[in-house]
C-alpha cells in the first residue's frame, strides 16, 4: 500500500474521529445540561411516595438513629433528611434550590405528599423528600425490588415504640434488636430484602460499576472507524494505484487496455476508459507511422532499382546511352513525385496553410480541373461529362484553390485511369437543402472495389485487390484527397455503382453567393 493510500486513511479516519468526537461533545453537554436540570427536580413518582412514607414511619418509630440506618440500607431511592438546622442527616451537599422547592412543595395542600416533615422520637424535626437525581443512581437496580424495600420498611407505622424493660438490662436502656438494626427499626426488613430473586431468577442483574464500562463504546467507535477508513482508503487508492500502473506500462512501450471491464462506474474508471482511449490512439498512430515507413521504403526501392538498372546498362551499352538517361529522368521524376505528395499529406496531416485560405468560386476550380483531365481521357477515347444546378457558377467557397484542386483532380485522374477505353467519367455539382452545402459526385464506370475495401481506399499506399500489381500510382491521391477536404470542413466517401463502376462524393460548405 502506497502513500496515496496512508494519505486518504488518516484523512478520513480524522474525519470520523472529529465527527465523532463532535457529535459526542453535543450530546455529552446535553446530557450534562439534563442532568444539572434534573439535580433540583424533587422526584414526585409513586415509588418516590412510598419511600417518603417509610422514612417517615421509620424516623417516627425509631428517631434519627433508626432514619440513618433505613436510609443507609438503601441501594437507590437514598431519601434526603434536612434538620431544622439546614443539615442533611447523611452529611450530603443539597442544592439550595432543590431545598427551596422541597420547602415550597411542603406548604402547598399536595393530593399526594412527595415532601413530608416529621419530628422522631428523640424529638429532632426532618424534611423529608427525594431528589430526582436519586431515582436513576445505581439503576441497573430492579424498581420492583426498591419498591418493595420501601414498602417493607413502611410496617413500622403500624407498630408502637420498641418496649423498654429495667428489670432485663437494669438502665432503663432501649433492648437492643437481635439483627443488629437500631432500636426502634422496621423488623424484617433485611429479611424481607433478602427474600427478593436475585440475578439470573428474574431478578436485577449484576451491577455494571467497572471503570471500563464507558469505554466500551469508544473503542467500538474506534475500531469501526478504523474499518471504515480502510475501506475508504483502499477503494480510492486502488484504481489510482492501477493508473500508476498503466502510466509506467506505456512508458515502457505496452499500450495494451486496461480498464475496458472495470464496472465502478464513477470518475475514476471513466479517466481509466479515457486513458485506454488514448494508448488506443497512439497505439493506432504508431501503427500507422510504422507503415508509413515501410510503404514509402517499398514505394523507394522499385524506381531505385531501376536508376541502378538503367546506370548499369549505361555503363554496360553506351550505344544506349540516350535511352538509360531517359529511364533514368523518368525514374526520378516518378520519385520527384513521390517526395511531393508524401510532403504534401503530411503537411495536410500537420493542419498547416488554414492561414491562407480565400473565397473563390467552385465553378470556376472545376472548369479548369476538367480541362486538364481532358488531355489524358481523349488520348483513350475518354469523355468527361459536366453536369450542375443552375446558380452553381454563383457558389463562393473558403479555402486554398491549390490544394482544394489537387484534391479534386486527383479523385477525376483516378476516374479516368480506370475508366475503360472510349468510356465516360460523369462530374456532377449539386447544391444541397438549403444551399448551404454543395455535393461534388465524380462518376466512372471502371471496375469498382471490393466491398472489404471501401472502408481503407482513403488510407496512404492503399492499393486495393484489383490494382495491387500496377505500377502506376503510390496510393496516396485520395489519401490526400481526403485530408484536403476534412481540412476545408467537408467530407468525402465512396461506394460501387448498382450499375457498375466507381462513385466518389465530396460535401463542401458554401460561404456565400456570388452576386452578377
Amino acid at each position: 500500500m502506497g502513500r496515496l493510500f496512508w494519505k486518504f486513511f488518516l484523512c478520513i479516519l480524522l474525519a470520523q474521529i472529529a465527527a465523532t468526537i463532535g457529535i459526542g461533545g453535543a450530546f455529552w453537554l446535553k446530557n450534562r445540561a439534563i442532568q444539572q436540570q434534573r439535580a433540583e427536580e424533587i422526584d414526585t413518582s409513586p415509588p418516590a411516595q412510598m419511600a417518603i412514607e417509610a422514612a417517615t414511619a421509620t424516623l417516627e418509630a425509631g428517631g434519627s438513629a433508626a432514619l440513618k440506618h433505613f436510609i443507609g440500607k438503601l441501594d437507590r431511592m437514598r431519601v434526603v433528611a434536612i434538620d431544622q438546622h439546614g443539615k442533611e442527616l447523611m452529611g450530603r451537599s443539597i442544592h439550595p434550590a432543590m431545598l427551596n422547592k422541597a420547602r415550597a412543595l411542603l406548604e402547598q395542600e399536595q393530593s399526594r405528599p412527595v415532601v413530608r416533615e416529621a419530628t422522631g422520637s428523640d424529638g429532632v424535626r426532618y424534611l423529608l423528600f427525594l431528589p430526582y437525581s436519586e431515582r436513576f443512581r445505581n439503576a441497573q437496580l430492579g424498581a420492583a425490588r426498591e419498591a418493595l424495600n420501601a414498602v417493607t420498611m413502611a410496617g413500622p407505622r403500624m407498630l408502637p415504640p420498641a418496649p423498654r424493660d429495667p428489670a432485663q438490662n437494669g438502665s432503663g436502656r432501649e433492648i437492643p434488636r437481635p439483627d443488629g438494626a437500631p432500636p426502634g427499626a422496621a423488623p424484617g426488613m433485611d429479611n424481607l430484602r433478602n427474600q427478593l430473586p436475585g440475578p439470573g431468577m428474574g431478578g436485577p442483574g449484576p451491577r455494571m460499576d467497572s471503570p471500563y464500562r464507558n469505554l466500551v463504546p469508544i473503542i467500538a467507535a474506534t475500531i469501526a472507524s478504523l474499518l471504515f477508513a480502510f475501506l475508504l482508503a483502499w477503494y480510492f487508492s486502488r484504481p489510482i494505484r492501477a493508473l500508476r500502473l498503466a502510466f509506467e506500462a506505456a512508458s515502457n512501450g505496452d499500450l495494451a487496455p486496461r480498464f475496458q471491464a472495470s464496472g465502478r462506474g464513477d470518475e475514476l474508471s471513466d479517466l481509466g476508459r479515457d486513458f485506454d482511449r488514448m494508448t488506443g490512439r497512439l497505439r493506432s498512430l504508431m501503427d500507422s507511422q510504422t507503415r508509413l515507413l515501410h510503404d514509402v521504403s517499398h514505394e523507394l526501392r522499385s524506381p531505385l532499382a531501376r536508376l541502378q538498372a538503367a546506370i548499369g546498362l549505361a555503363h554496360q551499352q553506351p550505344d544506349k546511352l540516350d535511352a538509360s538517361l531517359a529511364r533514368i529522368e523518368r525514374e526520378g521524376v516518378r520519385m520527384d513525385k513521390l517526395i511531393g505528395e508524401l510532403l504534401t499529406l503530411s503537411r495536410m496531416e500537420a493542419g498547416a496553410g488554414k492561414a491562407l485560405y480565400s473565397d473563390f468560386c467552385l465553378a470556376d476550380l472545376l472548369h479548369d480541373i476538367v480541362e486538364d483531365a481532358c488531355y489524358e481521357a481523349e488520348a483513350r477515347g475518354i469523355t468527361l461529362d459536366v453536369g450542375g444546378d443552375a446558380g452553381m457558377g454563383e457558389v463562393m467557397v473558403s479555402g486554398q484553390p491549390e490544394l482544394l484542386a489537387r484534391a479534386v483532380e486527383n479523385v477525376v485522374r483516378n476516374a479516368v485511369k480506370h475508366s475503360p477505353d472510349h468510356g465516360a467519367v460523369q462530374l456532377e455539382l449539386a447544391l444541397l437543402p438549403e444551399a448551404s452545402q454543395v455535393r461534388i459526385t465524380v462518376l466512372d464506370r471502371g471496375p469498382g472495389v471490393p466491398a472489404a475495401d471501401l472502408d481503407h481506399i482513403f488510407q496512404p499506399f492503399f492499393r486495393s485487390s484489383n490494382t495491387e500489381n500496377s505500377t502506376d500510382g503510390h496510393g496516396l491521391g485520395l489519401a490526400i484527397a481526403r485530408h484536403v477536404i476534412e481540412a476545408h470542413g467537408g467530407t468525402i466517401s465512396a461506394r460501387n455503382r448498382s450499375s457498375g463502376g466507381f462513385c466518389v462524393e465530396m460535401v463542401l460548405t458554401v460561404k456565400s453567393r456570388r452576386s452578377d
